[in-house]
């Protein structure tokens, strides 16, 4: 990826920060609250829920086995139907790419649709850099852009602010990004939706370029696939000459009637709907009919060096529902911006350590932003344990070990900070392998019991600073039960 933000501090320090705003938690929770009950809702309908998370699993499985196969189908179907294919190993060289198409057009402006892929390699700031001014016209990352912010959710980038924060920023900003708003604006939904419209129809009918990214991508068409709920996506899909796809390789499916499970998983995880009120699809190009020119840039960005982790890449399977934030109890306190990414919650908290690598003091700390519920894995529409995942990631944070960085085999040293956790982990090893040393250990824990402080001193700290320490209970529970069983061995 791109980088973290930047000034992020690791996700602990940020968070506490964002915990002691209380806008900012109220305006979580009412937010959070609402979209997953409608989601219960409209999930509990289809009666054959599981059957179709477990099929999304296996396609998801099955494309990512064969991804080489199926991106080079892909890239056939593209080209014969009258697109042109870029590869981009990287943020810079899509970046690149994508400036380099926008000055061949004399263009010096682009109309957006939302999407992750952007925002994740920082394509706005990097045609800024080149002259190029692009302008978002989804409703949330209108906000955001106008508000100089960064999103914070996945489908909803500023859920962190409320109805009089928005009118706020329309009413400040707009006039310096084209139609200023209406004078008198209020905070009403409909006021807000209106100066939004006003202002962007202009950008969509005067824009000659526009860059998108896709939910999915069918190699045996060529097809891509956007789903919305405004209608600003196909505005920019179909008017201007020159459209831009950016697109992840892991956006793939093999054929056009894998489609059928996504678009019945998708709408319900997300907005709670059955279906989505706009589905764009577009396969190259066709005379007459929508942009002349059509380009698509296939972003890796570390997504092969996450498929080659045989726990890690399952979290290439999401399909970017953000269901997991909407249940994360960690996420509804901290909100997304603690995460440093673009990618929040739960599957930021796996994802971004792969693509980015935990190097960096926020990176290694994103795998501990978790409580182990579980509730992720339980609404996950493509089943991706991220438990599982979180602590597979804890363990390389704590232990180093061999990875795969930008198509090379290397080893990871450890994280600085997990002495005290590394030599806590060896002497709990040595002890459960030597059954005379526990149960020696377990008594005496039990016995000193009135002693054991609430709190643990030294680097135990940072662990009892938000958690209260277990009591010990009176006895082991091998005593208890000798105790208990007359000393018999369970059969």
């Amino acid at each position: 990826m791109s980088g973290t933000y930047v000034g992020m501090p690791a996700f602990p320090e940020a968070a506490r920060d964002a915990v002691g705003n209380r806008t900012l938690r109220g305006n979580l929770r009412h937010a959070t609250h609402t979209i997953r009950a409608k989601r219960a809702g409209a999930v509990a309908e289809l009666a054959d829920w599981a059957q179709l998370r477990e099929a999304g699993r296996r396609i998801k499985d099955h494309t990512l086995r064969h991804l080489d196969r199926y991106l080079e189908q892909l890239e056939a179907s593209v080209t014969a139907a009258g697109g042109t294919v870029h590869w981009a190993a990287d943020a810079e060289e899509a970046n690149r790419i994508v400036a380099r198409l926008v000055k061949e057009t004399g263009e010096s402006e682009v109309v957006k649709v939302k999407s992750m892929a952007t925002q994740e390699i920082g394509l706005n700031e990097a045609l800024e850099a080149e002259g190029i001014r692009a302008y978002e016209t989804d409703l949330a990352e209108l906000i955001v852009q106008l508000g100089h912010d960064r999103p914070s959710h996945i489908l909803v980038p500023a859920i962190h602010r409320n109805r009089g924060e928005i009118r706020d920023i329309f009413t400040h900003e707009m006039g310096s990004w084209g139609r200023p708003a209406p004078e008198g604006l209020t905070d009403r939904p409909a006021d807000l939706a209106e100066a939004a419209r006003v202002h962007l129809r202009e950008k969509f009918l005067r824009a000659k370029v526009g860059v998108s990214g896709a939910n999915f991508m069918v190699a045996e068409t060529g097809t891509l696939v956007v789903v919305e709920s405004e209608g600003n996506a196909r505005m920019c899909l179909t008017l201007p000459e020159t459209l831009i796809s950016v697109v992840g390789i892991e956006k793939i499916v093999p054929t056009w009637r894998d489609l059928e499970v996504f678009l019945q998983t998708l709408p319900r995880s997300s907005t709670a709907e059955r279906m989505n009120p706009y589905t764009s699809t577009w396969t190259g190009t066709t005379d007459g009919d929508g942009p002349r020119t059509f380009h698509l840039v296939l972003l890796d960005n570390g997504r092969t060096d996450a498929l080659a982790d045989q726990v890690g890449r399952q979290a290439l399977r999401c399909i970017r529902c953000s269901a997991c934030l909407n249940v994360c109890p960690v996420y509804e306190r901290a909100g997304g911006h603690a995460y440093g990414s673009v990618y929040p919650g739960p599957i930021g908290a796996i994802l971004t350590p792969q693509l980015r690598g935990t190097a960096s003091e926020i990176d290694a700390s994103l795998p501990y932003a978790s409580s182990l519920c579980g509730a992720c894995y339980e609404v996950c529409p493509v089943a991706i344990d991220i438990p599982e995942v979180l602590v597979h990631l804890r363990e390389r944070v704590v232990q180093g070990g061999p990875a795969v960085r930008r198509g090379n085999k290397v080893v990871l040293r450890p994280a600085k900070g997990h002495a005290a956790e590394r030599a806590a982990m060896r002497a709990a090893g040595w002890a459960f392998t030597h059954p005379g040393a526990l149960r020696a250990g377990q008594r005496l824990a039990s016995r000193s019991r009135r002693l054991h402080p609430r709190t643990l001193p030294g680097p135990g700290r940072a662990w009892t600073g938000s958690r209260d320490l277990p009591v010990v209970p009176a006895e082991p529970f091998r005593g208890w039960w000798q105790r208990t069983r007359g000393g018999e061995d369970a059969k």
